[in-house]
């Protein structure tokens, strides 16, 4: 080993989702929604390439138009808003600012993967808690000496939600240490936790466009905590890059925060071909969590998930699969069009039927 590279920071980098580029495919695999934007984004953007020369300038540094729009979505001030290049990048910029406790911080052992990554990029010590045997989080098990705690809520890649009571037990018996509420698919059939920041000045929620606001492209999301917890993480934001969100997404932004009928119309449609979906699994031998997010986690009865996966794969129908402990039989499945869940429900069928 050369002199310097002993000097290289070693991690296991998190493993996104296959994103494939093939005519035909039907691509269920990363939880993106699976309809456009509001059309408010398409005409901005047709607005914005008249005014292409205004690109060469930089964009708001803090975002000022996206956060007011946030703000006044949810009745709070913008100075309780912080805004980032996805959830991804505020929750690691949370993560930095947050976390600096000897004590480990604490999440559960199957939940989004990115947590064990940054925290073993920023050097934070942590401890993943066991869900129980029904993939739920036992509460009991946060009642401990810690630095932090991260919940998704709903989980992934589980789908399951939990109650905001459940979440202000955690927040009661935490009270000195920052409790970030990970709400990315919150908005598909979940009761947020972020009336609770009234009360709980230690609470963090995070939030995103990627699922709900059809914007996973165009990379926003957004944290939602008292004034002390935002103005600690735009300092630490302006100390690393003070340019991170582009100005087409601050102004997509804010038209889709703006059409909030289109928004909830999309929801409700995700919601409806979801129940419809769980039923078809069903009567294919299928048993699925249950799900408060735009995907199900799904197991055969007697067809092993890797199998299943790999022929949907070789059908160009991606989902997603897990090679980890506990969820190795499990399938998360993306929620699609109508037209898209038919087809994979065909393709089930003839998989299914052929054993």
């Amino acid at each position: 080993m050369s002199g310097w590279e002993k000097y290289i920071r070693k991690v296991e980098p998190y493993t996104p989702g296959e994103q494939p580029n093939l005519a035909g495919m039907i691509k269920l695999n990363t939880n993106e929604c699976p309809y456009p934007p509001t059309p408010r984004v398409k005409k901005a953007l047709e607005q914005l390439t008249e005014r292409s020369e205004e690109l060469r300038l930089y964009p708001d540094f803090a975002a000022k138009p996206l956060v007011e729009s946030l703000a006044a979505y949810y009745k709070l001030e913008p100075e309780q808003v912080f805004v980032g290049v996805g959830s991804d990048d505020v929750l690691s910029v949370a993560f930095q600012t947050f976390f600096n406790s000897e004590k480990p911080i604490l999440f559960p052992d199957i939940t989004y993967s990115f947590y064990d990554v940054w925290a073993e990029m920023y050097r934070i010590p942590y401890q993943r808690i066991a869900l129980d045997e029904e993939f739920r989080i036992c509460r009991e098990d946060y009642d401990r000496e810690n630095g932090g705690i991260v919940i998704a809520n709903p989980n992934a890649p589980t789908s399951i939600a939990e109650g905001t009571d459940f979440i202000e037990d955690i927040l009661h018996n935490n009270p000195d240490s920052v409790v970030i509420v990970d709400e990315a698919y919150i908005d598909f059939g979940a009761v947020s936790a972020l009336p609770l920041i009234k009360k709980y000045d230690n609470l963090l929620v995070v939030q995103t466009f990627s699922k709900s606001r059809a914007m996973a492209g165009m990379r926003i999301g957004y944290a939602m905590g008292n004034k002390t917890l935002i103005k600690a993480m735009n300092h630490v934001k302006y100390s690393v890059n003070s340019y991170t969100m582009n100005a087409p997404s601050i102004l997509c932004g804010v038209c889709a925060v703006e059409d909030d009928a289109y928004f909830k119309d999309c929801c409700q449609k995700v919601i409806a071909t979801r129940e419809w979906t769980r039923k078809e699994l069903a009567a294919l031998g299928f048993t699925c969590l249950d799900s408060s997010a735009n995907f199900l986690f799904a197991s055969h009865q007697t067809i092993p998930a890797e199998s299943i996966f790999k022929l949907l794969r070789e059908k160009n129908i991606f989902v997603r699969y897990f090679k980890k402990p506990r969820i190795d039989n499990y399938l998360r499945i993306t929620i699609g069009t109508d037209s898209h869940m038919k087809i994979l429900m065909n393709a089930l069928s003839q998989i299914v039927g052929n054993r």
